[in-house]
């Protein structure tokens, strides 16, 4: 059979179209093509003809030319024979899980307490359904210890402290750090820390602190002051906007370096989110992630699927201001669009994503392992403990196990290299299976997706 005869796999293809851009995308090969309309209907006829490439041709040949045919089947088989288009998954073949998983990151819960009350707190508004507690600095130096003997002969590390909020456990948050700069330097490894705070007690000291230690910092703002309000409260019914932006700003002010993200959360009451995520630029924050609320449907503040179209139409929105800003000479950074199509993570990365449960693990205030700060509180996810030293192996091998291969909605997605099959605990708490990935959240994923890929191609384009 000839080359041109063959039926072409087109199932990992996707094409798309913004403000009249066509785009193709190649999944495998993660080429994007920026295509006419021809090559969409071509496109449309090879899905029609299950690949078949010369009955694609001659069902195009009554709306087009014999030249612009003869120019497009040349066009596309160059493509093909580059591997830039219809190419096949050579990662299956590739990718071989490591016998005993190397340890990158812990998590420390520092804090199971708080000093908000965000109405759409996945934790509780701090102790994760149990007690509020504070971590013990004797439990924070454990997990340094149990990260230097686990993390094989890697020279990068990293400590998250998070919570609740981490601040309301200030002194153990700095005796932790200096002891992880004293034992890195002992065991030849460099342990980067990341600190997640709402900003309520991000005072100058704390500042000083965290830009001497050069320690990166995520910032949490919803954005408008009425949307921010509304769900992120104190104890006593205020609203925090006041007083965590003016935080935020004085500290933004003092850094000399961009380790840092304001990260927002948009909710059923704020469907219009491009809005405040324009609010966050406009006072000054240029680096920025806008995330969609977790949580059921039946929730007043919860997003429905009935909510996509609008939310597609608002992430699309902000895509346009994006570049906008980016043409006018002052652009900004928003998380999900900052995407490489090169490929750029290791495959590992690509197929597994945080590698929570067997790469990256959670310490809580008592000493205990699970696979993520969301799984806190789910027992049945508990890995072990410090006091043990042991995990449960079993446990960690099933996480290490779900990777896109192994999920049924995943293998033929056309967003999984990017998105590595989602989130664990999203999965778990809609469908009870760390395989099953939440639907809604792949739905958004997607859109931003498609918006950072038009953004890219667009900028090919000039």
């Amino acid at each position: 059979m000839r080359r041109d005869t063959v039926n072409f796999k087109i199932g990992d293809t996707h094409k798309f179209e913004i403000d009249g851009t066509k785009i193709l995308l190649d999944v495998n090969s993660g080429s994007v093509h920026v295509i006419d309309d021809l090559m969409w209907n071509f496109h449309e006829k090879m899905l029609d003809r299950q690949g078949n490439f010369e009955e694609a041709l001659r069902d195009c040949a009554a709306e087009y030319d014999a030249r612009s045919l003869a120019a497009l089947k040349e066009e596309v088989l160059d493509l093909i024979a580059q591997g830039l288009l219809f190419s096949s998954d050579e990662n299956v073949s590739q990718y071989a899980l490591p016998e005993n998983p190397v340890l990158k990151s812990l998590c420390l819960n520092i804090s199971h307490d708080c000093n908000l009350r965000c109405a759409y707190c996945f934790a509780s508004s701090g102790p994760f359904g149990g007690e509020r507690l504070l971590m013990p600095e004797e439990i924070g130096k454990k997990a340094i210890d149990y990260l230097m003997a686990h993390s094989g002969s890697r020279k990068h590390c990293e400590i998250d402290f998070f919570g609740g909020e981490p601040l309301m456990n200030w002194h153990a948050i700095k005796e932790v750090v200096a002891y992880g700069r004293e034992q890195g330097k002992k065991y030849g490894k460099e342990i980067k820390f990341t600190l997640t705070t709402n900003g309520v007690a991000l005072n100058d000291e704390v500042q000083d602190f965290l830009n001497r230690e050069n320690i990166s910092v995520v910032l949490s703002l919803d954005g408008r002051p009425e949307v921010h309000d509304r769900v992120r409260k104190f104890p006593s019914g205020k609203g925090s906007y006041e007083i965590i932006n003016a935080h935020l700003k004085r500290f933004i002010q003092s850094r000399d370096c961009q380790n840092y993200y304001v990260r927002g959360t948009f909710t059923g009451f704020n469907k219009d989110f491009c809005q405040d995520a324009i609010h966050l630029v406009e006072q000054g924050y240029d680096i920025i992630s806008l995330e969609p609320v977790v949580t059921s449907e039946e929730e007043a503040y919860g997003l429905k699927d009935s909510d996509l179209p609008h939310l597609y139409e608002e992430y699309i929105k902000l895509a346009r201001y994006y570049r906008k800003r980016k043409k006018e000479g002052k652009p900004f950074t928003f998380f999900h669009f900052n995407l490489d199509l090169r490929h750029g993570p290791c495959l590992p990365k690509r197929l597994t994503g945080c590698g929570a449960g067997h790469e990256y693990m959670v310490v809580t205030p008592e000493g205990d392992f699970y696979p993520c700060h969301q799984f806190v509180g789910r027992k049945e996810y508990k890995l072990g403990s410090l006091d043990s030293g042991g995990l449960n192996e079993p446990l960690r091998k099933k996480f290490q196990q779900a990777h896109i291969y192994h999920k049924p909605c995943c293998v033929a997605c056309w967003a999984r290299f990017y998105c590595s099959g989602g989130c664990h605990a999203n999965a778990d708490a809609f469908n009870k299976d760390i395989y099953q990935p939440y639907a809604l959240g792949c739905a958004l994923q997607k859109m931003r997706l498609e918006c950072a890929i038009w953004l890219q191609a667009l900028d090919a384009l000039e």
